[in-house]
């Protein structure tokens, strides 16, 4: 696995839009504000033509240009990272003009994104055999006061950090809209952590931790490559099966009979094979149930036959606060006595040309 070389100081920020742009409030504001905001902190930006675009059905422009965009920043364009402008609706089709190829063949820049970005921070790891970060995108940096988590996203990518703790609160109901296009997370809520051991048992506040590679993403867009031509999840389990996979997922538009059916493809398709654990972050169908069906029994129907842990209402995703995750990285996923999630991954200044050891 690749790992990018870190952000330095006084470096540059590349920003693109693969999948929406920030066209309109609060996005555009919030943009706007990040990108003063570093600038303040002393790095250069450059942005991709698509970044204030919103032409495109589902995403900022036509698919050929927004695959030309993102080609261009990883193959040419001189920065040292390339964050993405926003999540969207249509960002597969993107993908079918992306030269992954190329992109490997290139010097490893990191990429951060979530949600529609699932269609470069996973197939990055599995067919470019190079690590992304699923995390926030460049809007949220326009906040008012960073949260604890877009720092250590932002402490990731500069390779200041190696480990993420999960936070005690997160964000029911936001406070962002047109008029207030910087406003910090609302979290009002706590964190209790949902987690079945290996036995199948439901613990509490017991001590747990397991190893393995990172793979993952949101699970509206996972399913949707199952069975294309970008799904090399058997090659990548294979290649890193000595590590053993842990999966995080999250989801977006789907309802609990949804995330049971995406759960099933997946399985169906092999993809689970070599799993170490699985860590799934709060759905944004939080509290729903559909035909007597909730979000525990939706995951843990389709998982629990795999006798590994299963970790449930993880800081991932769409209800903030969201930690970042390396995709394709090493992490070791500990539960500390008050239920708190710790991750830690190796430093991105690992060798990388050589696949991480599983005992690194």
């Amino acid at each position: 696995m690749r790992y990018p070389d870190s952000l330095p100081a006084g470096g540059t920020i590349g920003c693109i839009a693969p999948s929406f742009g920030c066209n309109i409030e609060p996005y555009r504001s919030a943009f706007d504000n990040a990108l003063k905001t570093w600038q303040q902190m002393g790095y250069h930006t450059v942005l991709g033509p698509n970044c204030y675009e919103g032409s495109g059905i589902g995403i900022s422009n036509t698919p050929e240009k927004c695959g030309a965009e993102v080609n261009h920043f990883f193959a040419e364009e001189n920065c040292d990272i390339i964050l993405s402008c926003g999540g969207g609706e249509l960002m597969c089709e993107v993908v079918s003009h992306i030269d992954f190829e190329r992109i490997a063949r290139a010097k490893a820049k990191w990429y951060m994104g979530f949600s529609d970005n699932t269609n470069l921070t996973f197939l990055l790891p599995t067919l470019c055999d190079t690590a992304a970060i699923y995390g926030p995108c460049a809007p949220a940096f326009g906040m008012r006061e960073w949260h604890p988590a877009l720092k250590d996203a932002w402490g990731l990518l500069s390779g200041r950090i190696t480990e993420v703790h999960g936070y005690p609160l997160w964000e029911r109901e936001s406070l962002k809209d047109e008029e207030h296009p910087l406003e910090p997370y609302n979290v009002t809520e706590e964190k209790k952590l949902v987690i079945y051991d290996e036995t199948g048992r439901r613990i509490d506040g017991e001590k747990m931790s397991f190893r393995g590679r990172l793979i993952g993403g949101c699970l509206d867009c996972l399913d949707t490559l199952v069975g294309t031509r970008f799904d090399r999840v058997a090659a990548f389990n294979e290649r890193y099966q000595e590590d053993g996979i842990i999966w995080f997922m999250e989801s977006c538009d789907l309802n609990p009979m949804g995330i049971r059916r995406a759960l099933w493809q997946l399985k169906e398709a092999g993809w689970f094979r070599h799993v170490k654990g699985f860590l799934i972050g709060r759905p944004l169908c939080f509290g729903e149930e559909f035909l007597g069906l909730d979000q525990y029994e939706a995951v843990y129907g389709v998982l629990g036959e795999y006798h590994v842990p299963v970790v449930m209402d993880v800081d991932l995703g769409h209800l903030p606060p969201s930690m970042p995750v390396i995709s394709g990285g090493m992490a070791e996923v500990s539960l500390d006595p008050s239920g708190c999630l710790l991750y830690t991954s190796p430093s991105p200044r690992e060798p990388k040309t050589y696949r991480m050891p599983s005992s690194a």
